[in-house]
């Protein structure tokens, strides 16, 4: 183990978990690899190019770097912001990775200023959409190939699509946690901005939903 790189990790705050090798795996709040077999990820990228929105510590663009892609660019722009960008600073030179990175909005992600993309990750992201459709736009828009998409559902009780709004920080003491769908509306809203076929892959913790979504 680089006990320089242990202090780095041990003095930093991290939400993914990483197994950066030689024992040395960061202390994320999130069970990072259990969901990395929940958003049923290729096991083969090779040659493909990868969008990671809402990359946070990156380890989902990581795991994709690590599986073959050709390319993977990790953006984020709140969560880089905000809780800061140091984590996945500190695991792309751990892992020896070349992972892109752009800090970019979502609301400014387009086909334009990046390109299109194999496979898009949108993890953990739309609840915290106040413009869910909107959103969905930008990843449709950078997509050529499939699109991964989990995230908080709600209302799985109403038999039409729907979302719940959440006021303030009512939803797990979060302000920006905007809306809940559920499985009809995530599904028909994919539908809406333009994917051909979308598919529910899995769902967890009673409240979690991961589709594919193919263009």
């Amino acid at each position: 183990m680089n006990h320089a790189v242990a202090e780095e990790v041990a003095s930093t705050t991290w939400f993914h978990r990483i197994d950066l090798g030689g024992g040395l795996v960061t202390p994320g709040i999130d069970d990072t690899p259990f969901k990395l077999t929940k958003i049923h990820l290729p096991a083969d990228l090779a040659g493909q190019s990868v969008i990671d929105i809402g990359a946070w510590n990156g380890a989902f663009s990581f795991a994709c770097e690590r599986r073959g892609a050709a390319r993977v660019l990790a953006t984020d722009w709140y969560c880089w912001q905000g809780a800061g960008k140091r984590g996945f600073d500190i695991a792309k030179r751990a892992l020896g990775s070349h992972v892109e990175e752009r800090e970019v909005k979502v609301e400014e992600i387009s086909a334009a200023s990046l390109g299109t993309f194999d496979l898009v990750l949108f993890l953990g992201v739309l609840y915290h959409a106040p413009d869910p459709i909107g959103y969905l736009r930008r990843v449709r828009e950078v997509c050529a190939g499939m699109a991964i998409i989990e995230t908080l559902v709600d209302a799985e009780d109403y038999p039409r699509p729907a979302l719940v709004f959440y006021e303030g920080d009512t939803e797990n003491r979060d302000a920006t946690n905007f809306f809940g769908p559920n499985r009809l509306a995530c599904e028909a809203m994919l539908r809406e901005v333009g994917f051909r076929e979308v598919r529910k892959m899995d769902e967890f913790y009673g409240n979690r939903m991961v589709f594919h979504a193919f263009v």
